[in-house]
């Protein structure tokens, strides 16, 4: 078959080549059109359910709201988890699918299950609304409205009806959230005083304000052949107008509305939340991006919408884009990959030359480069991956091993014209007929190899969850490139060498002298290696042994730490603070972050915006602080930002980063990579256990950001009834509730229209000093005070009360600063089990980013086995023989060896990346071991050599091709492996770092070991043939 192929590709040489060049521009089309983005897709298919209970309190949010929807969502086909938020006032449900299910069919179920539970909701509570449908990392731009003339209520207005209906209308937007600035509304304000002067009662006052503010129609009128529509205009906007509305006819006279309220332009309270750019207010929008939305494209189109804007805004209102821009966290990325892969191609070239001394040969070999990459990149978009730094990254580790085939052909051809051009004139070949031969005689190793490396690669694509779909696109990268460089090898490098090595006259050129130089020294080593084959093979015994000691004992992590060039500061104060003092500790962090040399600005949402599914509470801030590093590392910068920061009394601070922050976020539902979990009933006993627990992990190290949820009390004011003196004053329940509701809470009553925009028009009562103050009607027309009727009672009541899966749970959250993960969880689980003793009906649960390193650890390592004995059916289906299958398999264990001692001299720690860089290394290292066997093989059956002579002459001939297939791979990894802390390497340098280290190792020890073991077992095999 594989004869076939190449005779077939010699025989029609243009065709082979018109059809190359058709693939390129195939390959460069379907570039052009595939998506950038900086990771694969990782969203878990998430529907969020959102329902707004204006001002009711926690515990009811809880009951009325939050469980009901529980409830009916719970058991839906396919969900994983159900997780819920409710607090003052909005309750958020988190329903989380199976992976891979399709979001539009879930939420299909989820408004299916929401439809059946409309009637359940109280009434005063709005419909429960999903979220938009986006992606983990959608948030892909942060725009700040900042002005010094402007008020806050002007801004907050410009950006709700003239910026935020503009960005939403741009193709690949899922939502705007607006944050921070006042909202604009209009105030009837009731006076107790004159209501009661007057004789007005709160009735009254509802009956003449309800839908006041709207417009009649009067049907159609026909009058002189013409249609004339009716209407009744009895809105306006006008506040004096408002207030010209009868409330009580009294005999002759009528009392108006303006007469016993204030009517007035305000702003809405209570507010759910502020925003602020580098410590002054601000209007903060968030914009969100829908899946499978390039996120660079969309970046763009909303730059210019802005700029647009911008020329219609007042003069003094400043736009700034700068906060958080995902677009220039891709573009680094992208960039630093892009710029590995092009160094990785130099110093391949650069390696070619050397060895090969021949720029025919060279070009040859580097053809497939460009080839197989862009298959693969048509293979990435049929498939719908789009090009990020996961699909580049499989790339550049591919980029060495993509010559290797061709060098490999490329290199025999030219020794068979070399000998070729020894024999005389009328004995030559002709040059098809030798180069393939030449090429026949690889074409084994050459497949084979390919195939142990398609094997070794194979385990990527059993993991599931977020690393499976994090790390399959770098897998499917890798595989689709190295097979296309299979079929180049096949041929269009047959017909490459048969046009330019076939060309050229006179003498051939020499051997390189680096060739010559090694062999010269090989030649010596090798001899004086066969004569000590104990000792050398106790060393290398020595340092397996010692190797293995060394990797049982380093910690793991999930992925590396990622280099985002923005933290992302959580400050959360005590529940129950006001907005105001909450604004103001987070305008003092700014300040202290401002000090801090390398943040370039920062940005701080308080509190939520309007259905956000961000549900904070006022007493929680996020702070956007994007940083360029100058003298200083990373991790030194976070230590300054978390020792500036402590000085803040009385809040927990926990620093992340905008995306590992939400990768995190969507793992366990916390903000932190451990999240240690604890369900029970009793919110009061949870905290006091939950603070047991921080107290047990405090002195645990390489413990960071160690926290106990808020979840606290905040004071409450109760207002109780006493029916007895209701009934005696004749005041039904129904009217005490909505004499509470008017008066303390506000009704909005109608809409206030200006210019196609729409404010509320809300009715309740001015100011008043004490609760008590308040007068309510009685039915005979006497006003009581509401002390009379009610007791107000100040107690407390929970802030939020977070649920998963229907149990009340308090999380504490820890990050890790210094040392590997795993380790800190086991020393966690310890000092818990240990010290902290949890009552009857209370459990513990750890989530976060450790539970999916273990699952992908033990994915990885039972496949990895699986693999092994995949590799070694091949090699034993090429050989026929167990004991030279065995041989090739040694270069395991020797690139082991040098892997371990990579990571040891490194990262010191065994993340999902590093374990993956061990499995493509066994590829890629047994095929060193083939060339070698097959070489030792044909020289003894075809030339009849003995034992020795052919281990010598085939390790010489061989050394060639091995030692460039090797440098290629090994220094096409150099760059990757040396800018692991720039963004965009950080997943791939732990894995470049693993193979660089093995594939030096398995080189240096497989010229030498593989011959003294060959040896030994041909020389045994011999004695026993003798003795039969």
């Amino acid at each position: 078959m594989l004869n076939k192929i190449i005779r077939f590709s010699l025989e029609n040489r243009i065709l082979v080549l018109v059809a190359s060049v058709l693939l390129v521009i195939a390959g460069l089309y379907s570039t052009s059109k595939t998506d950038v983005d900086v990771f694969p897709d990782l969203n878990a298919p998430t529907v969020v359910i959102m329902t707004e209970a204006g001002g009711m309190a926690t515990e009811e949010v809880e009951q009325l709201v939050t469980f009901p929807i529980e409830t009916a969502v719970n058991g839906s086909t396919g969900v994983r988890r159900v997780r819920s938020q409710s607090t003052n006032g909005f309750s958020v449900v988190w329903v989380e699918f199976d992976w891979g299910t399709d979001i539009y069919l879930d939420r299909q179920i989820v408004s299916e299950k929401l439809a059946a539970i409309g009637d359940q909701m109280p009434a005063g509570v709005s419909a429960p609304v999903l979220g938009p449908q986006s992606s983990i990392l959608g948030e892909v731009l942060i725009v700040s409205l900042t002005s010094k003339h402007t008020s806050q209520q002007d801004l907050r207005t410009y950006a709700d009806w003239v910026i935020r209906p503009r960005l939403l209308s741009t193709g690949g937007v899922a939502q705007v959230s607006v944050h921070g600035g006042d909202i604009k509304e209009y105030q009837i304000l009731v006076s107790p005083g004159k209501m009661k002067h007057f004789g007005v009662s709160l009735s009254d006052v509802m009956a003449s304000t309800r839908g006041m503010n709207v417009n009649t129609n009067g049907g159609v009128r026909y009058k002189y052949g013409n249609e004339y529509i009716i209407r009744g205009i009895t809105s306006t906007n006008d506040v004096e107008k408002l207030g010209t509305c009868i409330v009580k006819k009294n005999g002759e006279s009528v009392i108006t509305l303006a007469d016993v309220a204030d009517i007035k332009v305000g702003n809405q309270s209570p507010k759910l939340g502020v925003g602020s750019e580098r410590a002054k207010p601000a209007v903060l929008l968030t914009v969100t991006k829908q899946p499978n939305t390039s996120t660079i494209d969309l970046t763009k189109h909303l730059d210019l919408a802005l700029e647009d804007l911008h020329k219609t805004l007042p003069e003094d209102v400043h736009i700034s884009t700068d906060i958080f821009r995902q677009a220039d966290f891709i573009e680094s990325s992208i960039d630093n990959v892009q710029k590995s892969l092009i160094e990785g191609a130099i110093f391949v070239v650069i390696i070619l030359m050397l060895f090969l001394a021949n720029v025919r040969t060279t070009v040859i070999s580097l053809v497939t480069i460009p080839l197989s990459f862009l298959v693969a990149m048509i293979v990435l978009n049929a498939l719908g991956i789009s090009i990020n730094t996961m699909t580049l990254g499989g790339l550049a580790i591919a980029i060495g091993s993509l010559v290797d085939d061709a060098i490999v052909d490329v290199e025999n051809v030219y020794k068979h014209i070399r000998q070729n051009r020894e024999l005389p004139e009328s004995e030559r070949m002709p040059i098809i007929e030798l180069v393939y031969n030449a090429s026949r005689e690889v074409r084994m190793p050459i497949l084979n190899s390919t195939l142990i490396i398609v094997v070794s690669f194979a385990p990527l694509f059993f993991l599931s969850g977020m690393e499976g779909r994090m790390l399959i696109p770098l897998g499917i990268a890798f595989v689709t490139a190295l097979m296309a460089s299979t079929l180049v090898a096949l041929t269009l490098t047959p017909v490459l060498c048969s046009y330019l090595l076939g060309k050229s006259n006179g003498e051939m050129g020499k051997e390189a002298f680096v060739a010559v130089w090694l062999k010269g020294y090989y030649q010596r080593a090798l001899t004086w290696v066969l004569g000590h084959t104990r000792w050398v093979i106790g060393s290398t015994a020595v340092l397996l042994v010692a190797a293995l000691g060394i990797f049982f004992s380093l910690g793991s992590s999930f992925l590396p730490k990622f280099n985002e060039g923005s933290f992302t500061i959580n400050i959360s104060s005590l529940p129950g603070i006001s907005l105001e003092e909450s604004d103001s500790i987070g305008a003092r962090a700014e300040r202290l972050l401002l000090q801090v040399p390398e943040i370039t600005t920062v940005a701080r949402k308080t509190g939520r915006a309007e259905l956000d599914e961000h549900a904070l509470g006022v007493n929680v801030s996020e702070i956007e602080a994007p940083f360029k590093l100058k003298d200083r590392g990373h991790e030194e910068v976070q230590n300054d930002v978390r020792q500036r920061l402590s000085v803040l009394a009385g809040a927990n601070i926990e620093i992340g980063q905008p995306i590992s922050h939400r990768i995190d976020a969507m793992l366990s539902g916390t903000q932190a990579s451990i999240a240690i979990k604890l369900f029970g009933t009793d919110l009061n006993r949870m905290f006091t256990i939950g603070n047991q627990i921080k107290n047990a992990c405090q002195d645990i190290e390489g413990i960071a950001d160690l926290n106990v949820e808020q979840q606290i009390e905040r004071p409450e004011l109760k207002i109780v009834p006493r029916r007895e003196l209701l009934v005696r004053n004749g005041i039904t329940l129904p009217e005490f509730n909505e004499f509470l509701a008017v008066n303390l809470a506000g009704e909005t009553v109608s809409q206030v229209y200006e210019a196609g925009r729409a404010f509320n028009l809300v009715v309740k009562a001015a100011n008043y000093d004490e609760i008590n103050d308040l007068v309510i009607d009685t039915q005979d027309g006497r006003k009581v005070p509401l002390s009379d009727v009610a007791d107000i009672i100040s107690s407390a009541g929970p802030n939020t009360i977070n649920r998963e899966n229907v149990q009340r749970k308090i999380v504490i959250s820890a990050n890790t600063s210094g040392r590997a993960l795993s380790d800190v969880v086991a020393d966690i689980k310890e000092a818990v089990s240990e010290e902290v003793q949890l009552p009857e009906g209370y459990h513990v649960e750890y989530g976060g980013q450790f539970e999916s390193q273990e699952s992908a650890s033990r994915v990885l390592y039972l496949t990895c086995i699986l693999a092994i004995i995949v590799i070694f059916c091949l090699l034993f289906m090429q050989f026929r023989n167990a004991m030279e299958a065995g041989v090739i398999l040694l270069n395991l264990p020797l690139a082991l060896i040098g892997g371990i001692f990579a990571i040891v001299f490194t990262t010191g720690e065994i993340s999902i990346p590093a374990v993956i860089g061990f499995i493509s290394l066994f590829g890629i290292a047994t095929r060193n071991g083939m060339l070698l066997i097959t070489e030792y093989k044909r020289l003894r059956t075809e030339e009849g050599k003995s034992i020795r002579q052919a281990i010598i002459e085939g390790s010489l001939s061989r050394l060639n091709p091995i030692l460039m297939t090797a440098l290629t791979s090994a220094l096409a990894l150099v760059p990757l492996a040396l800018g692991g802390d720039l963004p965009g390497n950080e997943i791939q340098s732990p894995m470049a770092k693993v193979i660089l280290g093995g594939l030096i190792s398995s080189t240096l020890l497989n010229a030498f070991i593989v011959p003294i073991i060959y040896e030994k077992i041909s020389n045994r095999h011999n004695r026993g043939i003798q003795h039969v």
